[in-house]
């Protein structure tokens, strides 16, 4: 079950005392505890209504109201969103949690309406459906798509290419034979041992993944990567250093889209678009 532990606001907390450094520690402790047990899914502090509106809604009138709200004692200073088995067990973590203010104080935990609670009015699961495919788009919204490129056993040598032609920050790089866990026997292609099985690396703002692979052959097709720097200058020197050993499928001219703009694969066969933005009007 889902519930929200609310933690009700003081006087202090409306008078925007702050909390003291050990208590911020102590918070942070039963915060860190809770996700190490998989209970804690979201928390956050609330600044006092002096900083807050409502808006009352009366028929199609709506009213906005100016805080701060004067019944402390049924204002939330902060929550978190938690699942847990029962009842019980929310409050069995409530007992654990530090005191949240400087002064006496109250924590309410609200269950949460699951769609289940809904049958009654739902007897053809619609809204249900409506819901979960509701929750499924807020799950990936922030969702990061990253390319991953195979470089066939030449990731070593495409990882220096990258980081003279483009300026790449190279991260993170591992090697078959220093996996935390034991290669599955006939995988890898023999001599891949000290291969690259995992390595990271950074294009302005964007982060790129790369394998040596496990010795299969790999094609790149069917994508190219959109490289976009900001003047004609940089633009001419990015794509004649990716089509050093490449191959040149547009050259380099002006778009209606992008004042410079073409396409190049460089030698390991990856790809590019490099384009400058065009200047707003």
């Amino acid at each position: 079950m889902r519930v929200m532990v609310m933690v009700k606001a003081t006087p202090g907390s409306e008078a925007g005392v702050m909390p003291s450094e050990e208590l911020m520690r102590e918070m942070g402790r039963f915060n860190e505890e809770l996700v190490a047990a998989k209970i804690m899914k979201a928390g956050e502090g609330l600044k006092p209504t002096s900083e807050a509106v409502r808006v009352h809604f009366s028929g199609t009138k709506r009213t906005v109201i100016n805080g701060p709200f004067a019944e402390t004692k049924e204002l939330v200073a902060g929550y978190w969103l938690w699942e847990v088995k029962s009842m019980e067990e929310a409050i069995d973590w409530v007992k654990k949690c530090p005191n949240p203010m400087m002064e006496d104080s109250d924590i309410e935990i609200r269950p949460l309406f699951e769609m289940a609670d809904f049958a009654e009015v739902d007897p053809t699961g619609t809204f249900a459906r409506e819901e979960e495919q509701l929750r499924n788009t807020l799950s990936t919204q922030k969702a990061e798509v990253r390319p991953y490129l195979f470089f066939s056993g030449r990731c070593e040598e495409a990882l220096a290419f990258y980081k003279q032609a483009l300026g790449a920050q190279v991260g993170m790089v591992l090697r078959f034979n220093e996996s935390p866990d034991p290669i599955p026997e006939g995988m890898l292609k023999p001599g891949f041992e000290k291969k690259i099985m995992h390595a990271e690396f950074t294009v302005g703002d964007m982060t790129i993944m790369a394998s040596d692979g496990c010795g299969e052959e790999e094609a790149f097709g069917g994508f190219s990567l959109t490289l976009t720097v900001p003047t004609p200058e940089a633009a001419d020197r990015v794509f004649n250093a990716l089509a050093d050993g490449g191959k040149v499928n547009m050259p380099l001219g002006p778009t209606f889209w992008s004042p410079r703009f073409g396409q190049v694969s460089d030698k390991f066969g990856v790809g590019w678009m490099v384009m400058v933005p065009m200047a707003e009007k």
